[in-house]
């Protein structure tokens, strides 16, 4: 061997170190959003429910003990309090017992404006419903703006250890992305 140093496993779970690998895979920002799940596969028309744990401008995470393998093309609706928004989806990641990533493919405009409207509060923005969100430009690697996406980053597994409250974590979050 050279004399490269060999990365020792740490007392961590196998299960956080693949939702770490999970979120360096991840190019949008999550927020902590909780809302309810309905999951079907349109072939065999087998539906799983869940919730969300976050959502992003790219997909969201459902927890629930049955989840779709990874691959499956899915219809998926997420429901909080009265508003619903329904998209196709395929699941990028699954693990039984613990749930599964999906990233969002495709919405009709009127549901765009549900899943924008959601990201808006949830950055404390508030921006006009009617305007779409547009597909972040590829970031130079130390640009400031990757930056900011990493503390984002940072801001929300804050909130998710419960190191900062949700009211702490989105009023910084707020700061950042004015």
């Amino acid at each position: 061997m050279s004399g490269e140093a060999v990365e020792k496993p740490d007392s961590s779970s196998d299960a956080s170190g693949v939702e770490r690998r999970q979120s360096e895979r991840r190019s949008h920002l999550r927020f902590p959003f909780t809302a309810s799940v309905e999951a079907t596969e349109p072939q065999s028309n087998a539906t799983v429910k869940g919730r969300t744990s976050d959502l992003g401008l790219g997909g969201c995470y459902v927890d629930t003990i049955s989840p779709f393998p990874v691959g499956t093309v899915i219809k998926i609706r997420l429901t909080k309090e009265m508003d619903t928004f329904e998209t196709d989806a395929k699941v990028l990641f699954s693990q039984v017992g613990m749930g599964m990533g999906v990233a969002f493919t495709s919405a009709a405009s009127q549901q765009d404006r549900i899943f924008q409207k959601w990201l808006n509060e949830l950055a404390g923005e508030s921006l006009p419903e009617q305007e779409q969100p547009k597909e972040a430009d590829v970031v130079a690697p130390n640009s400031t703006k990757n930056q900011d996406l990493v503390l984002g980053e940072l801001l929300i597994a804050l909130m998710r250890e419960g190191v900062l409250s949700e009211v702490e974590g989105k009023a910084m979050l707020q700061k950042l992305y004015r």
